[in-house]
This record gives structure tokens, sequence and C-alpha cells, in this order.
């Protein structure tokens, strides 16, 4: 059993994760700045985390993880906000690092390496077009630095797309579906839908988030990820057909982002690896 500080625990993954972690037998101090979708069993903390006059290693427990989630204007990729707190996400990691965590977790996503196609592994070169990846990828390379040398674990967590538990998700298409459909909205503008791209169920994200905390072998860049890249268009219709909806997307309304791939999914080599242990284990 591990202590683990899991910020941004009232987020859409962040929630997921820390009941997953619960349930997994672990303690779980979750920080935000309000609770409503985080499992009671936590320790629930809102508590700044970027104060520096803070001793924040003792006053959270003397956590044995972090798992970083924390982030604002998360759905709005070029936010400066994403760029203006790097300093300060770096600041709150290396404070807790200095003061003993052995084991550190940073959130990224494939807006890390920026325009790709085909399957992202731990080694693609990252060429990040937003702010929203640009911070995440920043963020790491200091960690990677800072880390170097000291008796710390440290892993990156490369997420995907992610589905399930809809209604929660906050800027996903499929949220957004449900929305436009509470509206009474009959159809809405669409791309063509034929961009590919990894979507995992969000249960299985926080397994996969889970088993990844309970090792220390595998660390680095690691991609939570299906493998598999499937068309944006068939799990939107698939979604809809799901839930019963009567709501139906107008195909080749809006042009693709520029960013996005025809075809982009992450190498799941890593993630196998770590399941694999797991199950030795």
């Amino acid at each position: 059993m591990k202590k683990v500080l899991v910020t941004g625990a009232n987020g859409y993954i962040g929630s997921h994760a820390t009941k997953e972690l619960l349930d997994g037998g672990h303690q779980v101090v979750a920080v935000d700045i309000n609770d409503s979708r985080i499992d009671k069993r936590a320790d629930y903390r809102n508590i700044d985390i970027y104060d520096e006059e803070l001793d924040l290693f003792n006053e959270l427990g003397q956590p044995d993880v972090l798992i970083h989630f924390a982030c604002k204007d998360v759905p709005v990729h070029n936010s400066t906000y994403h760029v203006e707190s790097i300093y300060k996400n770096f600041m709150f990691i290396k404070k807790l690092i200095d003061s003993g965590l052995k084991q550190v977790i940073t959130i990224g996503s494939m807006h890390d390496i920026g325009y790709w196609e085909g399957a992202i592994s731990e080694d693609t070169p990252q060429n990040p077009q937003t702010f929203y990846g640009v911070s995440k990828n920043t963020l790491r390379k200091l960690l990677e630095i800072y880390i170097s040398g000291k008796d710390v674990c440290y892993q990156h967590l490369r997420f995907f797309y992610t589905y399930g538990d809809d209604e929660q998700s906050s800027g996903s298409i499929f949220s957004k579906i449900l929305q436009m459909e509470k509206e009474g909205k009959a159809r809405f503008p669409f791309t063509d839908g034929k961009n590919k791209f990894d979507y995992i169920e969000i249960h299985e994200l926080a397994k996969q988030i889970r088993l990844v905390i309970e090792q220390t072998e595998v660390q680095g860049i690691i991609n939570c990820c299906s493998g598999k890249p499937i068309a944006i268009g068939e799990m939107v219709d698939n979604f809809i057909k799901m839930n019963n909806l009567k709501i139906r997307p107008d195909y080749g309304k809006f042009p693709s982002r520029p960013y996005d791939s025809p075809a982009v999914w992450g190498d799941d080599s890593k993630i196998k690896q770590i399941i694999e242990l797991n199950n030795k284990n």
C-alpha cells in the first residue's frame, strides 16, 4: 500500500484515478478546490499547492507518490495559462522532492508530440504545436534534469483520448454531444470523421494509472492507451447508438484542426510490460 498525493483529484480523470487507487487498497490524499466528485474515502484537502511558504510534504502527510493532474484550461489548448504555470508546477514538485518524495508522476498527452502520423512511442520526437503541449513537455524536461542522479522514480504518463462517464468529462466531443442532446438540438456540425485516434475507456485508464503507481521498475515516458486507432466518426456513431440519442452529426461541416493527424495512436508496449509485471506478482 502506498500513500498517494493526487492533485486535481476532482477532475474527470483525477476522480476516477482516486477511486481506483482507493479500491486497490492505497491511501489517497486528494487535493482540489472542491470535492464534489472525490471519493469520500480519500483524505480531502483544499490547499494552495503553489504557496511557497507551506511545508507541503509534511502538511500533506509525507506521501510516497505524487500524481499531478492539476491543470486549468485543459480543453483550451492555446490558453496562455499553460505557459504561465510551468514555473509554478516545477517549483511545487521540486519542493516535494527536496523534502523526501520518492515517486513523481506527471501527465502529458499526444499534444506533447505535435503533428505525427502513425504510432507514438516513448521515443517519438516532441514538437508540440500548442501551449498545452509545450507546457507539459517543458515540465517533463525540467524534471528529468532535476531528478537526474537522485533516488527518485520519475514517470510521465502520456494520455490520448478518453471516453466513458461522459457527463463528467469536460470538453470532450462525447460530453458536448450529450449537452446538445439535452438542449434539443437535432444535428451538430462536425468534421468528416475520418481522423483516427487512440481511445481508452476511463475505468481502464484509471486501472493503468494505478498499475504504473504500484511499480517503479518501468520509468520515464509511459503511454496510457489502447494501442488501437479508431476513426472519430465511428466512435461518435457508436456513442449515439449506445446512448439512444436522437441528435445526428453533420459530417464535413468543419475542417480538422491543423495539428490533428489523419491517424495517430499510442504504442502500448510499455504499459503492456507493466500489466505483465502486475500479473506475475
